[in-house]
């Protein structure tokens, strides 16, 4: 065989080598962790994840200031393609929830070690990671989970595998692609964080039962929570919410109106903590029904419109759908109202027990319940809360009154004279989250809720007290 011939017969065999090494990895649409089939967006977050708990502490923190910054710069892009995609929502508060996910998500400064020394050596407790996370996210809010989530599980040194809701599956993906290529441009792997260019309920099962997957997060509505919980799994689920809004007789009425505005019509209600409804002590509810109007509340008198209205935006107990998320003159005008152009809610007086209380609506519809005193507001607050423990806000200068509704509610987040958002931080203190656990009691996740604890005894040394 001449030279010329073995050369050509090794240029043969090496081809024939790639073609069948490619035949078996996993096949990515983008190349930026979005695949065609889930099996094969686990099978490539697998192999990331093995890469990733190589790095160190300080290089994983370099991949979370990565991504940080890439969310921020890309903060308009995620929110226009999310109010385009889903049609929900306000495009400016979209991009502030984003730049509030990015700033505020916890990384590697939330994984604390605890230690214990004595006579018998010491002992360290440390967060570890759990591998491959499986996280479901919603429509309502899906690139700011998608920015939270990655951040928390990435700096607790997992790789994760999203399942997005299909009808924000383009702006999802965005995001994946974006924060993908940030996490490899700061020295980490590629495929971090993976998805299915066509998410669909089958490829979720998929993940949710893959032997590769050891913990499971759902971000959503009770039935994606119920999936997870029912999967045999460790799982954390962030479910739904109805907080209510109390107001006593000792309120700062005109900041409490204004509070309760701001938080019930930022983002068109879509945040599971914004105001659901309010319930307000009768002698004063007409002072605040006042202030509300002059915030951009639009009053609803008449019984006719608001059982025209109530037909329209519940669906057998539960928000219509196609409601969700919108401007406050759009629904408006489905019942021939023609709103005001500066208007920012709708506001009606009903009973305690009337569907738009009841159920929880995700739309700058706002119900006002009236009551004798701040105890029947307590009691109500707590009978339409469902007992979901998600979120409630009070407004009162009377911290007996405060603190009898915290026990009473016991709710994961509880704002007192604020805007609901302050309770994940735009505008209050503490760290943010869109994964509000809960159902399963993690109450706002960071990355210290997506790490296992793991204990490490060394007897009879390095205590040297």
């Amino acid at each position: 065989m001449s030279v010329q011939e073995r050369e050509i017969e090794e240029i043969v065999r090496k081809v024939l080598e790639e073609l069948s090494s490619a035949g078996s990895k996993p096949q990515s649409s983008s190349g930026h962790g979005i695949f065609l089939e889930m099996n094969d967006a686990i099978a490539a977050a697998e192999s990331a994840q093995k890469e990733l708990i190589k790095l160190s502490l300080a290089e994983r923190g370099k991949i979370i200031e990565s991504i940080r910054k890439a969310a921020i710069e890309s903060a308009e892009l995620f929110a226009q393609m999310a109010v385009e995609e889903t049609g929900m929502g306000k495009y400016q508060d979209k991009v502030r929830k984003n730049i509030l996910a990015a700033e505020k998500s916890p990384g590697i400064e939330d994984l604390k070690t605890e230690s214990f020394s004595g006579d018998n050596g010491l002992t360290v407790v440390e967060l570890s990671a759990y591998g491959v996370i499986g996280s479901i996210t919603p429509t309502t809010n899906p690139t700011e989970t998608i920015i939270c989530n990655s951040i928390g599980m990435i700096a607790a040194g997992n790789s994760v595998v999203y399942s997005p809701h299909p009808t924000a599956k383009k702006t999802s993906i965005k995001a994946i692609e974006v924060l993908n290529k940030a996490i490899v441009a700061a020295g980490g792997p590629n495929n971090v964080i993976t998805t299915v260019q066509e998410p669909t309920i089958e490829q979720a099962n998929i993940m949710m039962k893959h032997k590769k997957i050891k913990l499971l997060v759902a971000t959503g509505g009770p039935g994606v929570v119920k999936a997870v919980l029912s999967s045999g799994k460790k799982a954390i689920g962030a479910g739904a919410g109805n907080p209510p809004a109390v107001v006593d007789e000792t309120a700062d009425l005109e900041k409490a109106a204004k509070d309760i505005i701001d938080g019930c019509s930022f983002d068109n209600n879509l945040p599971c903590v914004a105001e659901k409804e309010v319930i307000v002590v009768e002698k004063v509810a007409d002072y605040l029904v006042s202030y509300m109007k002059k915030n951009g509340a639009f009053l609803i008198t008449s019984k006719e419109q608001i059982e025209q209205l109530t037909e329209l935006v519940v669906d057998k107990g539960h928000a219509n759908k196609n409601f969700v998320g919108k401007d406050v003159a759009y629904i408006l005008r489905q019942i021939g109202i023609d709103a005001p152009a500066d208007a920012r809610v709708a506001i009606m007086n009903v009973e305690g027990n009337h569907p738009l209380v009841s159920a929880e609506l995700m739309m700058p519809i706002l119900p006002i319940v009236r009551v004798k005193d701040v105890d029947a507001a307590i009691d109500l607050a707590v009978e339409v809360e469902h007992g979901f423990r998600h979120t409630a806000i009070m407004h009162s200068k009377n911290v007996d009154n405060l603190t009898k509704f915290a026990k009473a509610i016991q709710t994961t987040i509880f704002v007192k004279n604020g805007p609901s958002y302050a309770g994940i931080g735009f505008g209050g203190e503490g760290y943010t989250t869109f994964t509000i656990a809960g159902p399963t009691g993690e109450g706002l996740t960071s990355a210290k809720n997506f790490a296992r604890r793991r204990k490490c005894v060394l007897v009879d040394g390095l205590s040297i007290r």
